[in-house]
């Protein structure tokens, strides 16, 4: 079959490699078909090298889930993309999936899709794939227990489904498998709200250089976001930071750490305090009968704290 696309272009932001990985399934597929074909780090580039789009090309954008949503890179990327015409799009989002036993686990892609949906048709693009990918986590600092062999396995089951996705929407065909996940992706779209007001500033903030760091200053150069920085000896994390991972996944050492401690009392505090504060705002006349509607702070205050171990176990 001969393929409808005589170009083909990837823009991909990746910390840990899976979205790499996908871009590279894809563009292989492509030059097999005898496609011109360019993968592009978005890391390394700035808008304004974005050469003018020919007719008739297809474009491919690709990166990880971040708070059930692109990292705020992707996003801006995405936002200021130039217009086209007669082009074709596609959009691939790397995200946790599972592995138990001989069951393999989707994750969750959250608002990423139907953002990026409304985002490029606005661009003037026809969107011909939208579609999650299954990888290891690429959360290193909250899941450091996935082992080599579980995520090879994990490979080897989801990278034949990318190629055939790949081979579909090279060909002139459509797949939006991301849709079928409409109804829990809709269901977690508040968390993709609260984490792009609040929740990255605060990640941001919990990486930690450990003693074994050695200031070797990788971490600061590799930084697709240049948020790193060497503050008193000290490597600091500025709240640009996307927790992309690339920093420790890089690291000689392996001296890059996430301060557990602090992000799970900071989450009990704050949630703590906004349960306090929608108990008064509920229990506070005129609005409604007290009597009627009074909470047991403190259950509250045990189901907060029970639900943040759960939550953070499933990013």
């Amino acid at each position: 079959m001969k393929p409808k696309f005589h170009r083909f272009v990837i823009y991909y932001f990746s910390g840990t490699g899976n979205a790499k990985n996908t871009a590279f399934w894809i563009g292989d597929e492509a030059k097999r078909l005898g496609i011109d074909t360019k993968i592009i780090n978005i890391g390394k580039i700035q808008h304004e090298e974005i050469a003018p789009l020919a007719e008739n090309t297809l474009i491919g954008f690709i990166s990880p889930t971040h708070g059930f949503h692109f990292p705020e890179i992707m996003r801006r990327f995405l936002n200021n993309f130039p217009k086209v015409k007669n082009c074709s799009a596609f959009v691939v989002n790397t995200r946790a999936g599972l592995r138990i036993g001989k069951v393999f686990l989707p994750g969750l892609s959250g608002v990423l899709h139907y953002w990026s949906l409304i985002v490029l048709k606005r661009k003037g693009f026809k969107i011909v794939g939208l579609l999650p990918v299954d990888l290891p986590s690429n959360w290193l600092s909250f899941h450091p227990a996935v082992r080599k062999k579980g995520i090879e396995k994990i490979y080897r089951h989801i990278e034949p489904k990318v190629r055939r996705f790949a081979i579909k929407i090279l060909n002139g065909k459509t797949s939006y498998k991301a849709l079928y996940d409409i109804v829990q992706d809709t269901l977690i779209a508040p968390i993709a709200i609260l984490y792009i007001l609040f929740g990255r500033y605060f990640f941001a903030k919990s990486f930690i250089a450990s003693s074994d760091c050695d200031m070797c200053g990788l971490c600061e150069k590799t930084c697709p976001v240049q948020a790193i920085k060497q503050v008193d000896n000290r490597m600091f994390w500025t709240i640009k930071c996307e927790s992309c991972m690339k920093c420790m996944n890089d690291c000689p050492k392996r001296a890059i750490e996430t301060a557990h401690g602090f992000i799970i009392a900071g989450s009990i505090m704050i949630s703590s305090i906004l349960t306090y504060l929608i108990n008064q705002i509920l229990t506070f006349p005129p609005f409604v009968d007290w009597q009627v509607m009074e909470i047991d702070y403190v259950k509250s205050i045990l189901i907060t704290i029970l639900f943040f171990p759960i939550f953070f176990l499933g990013l």
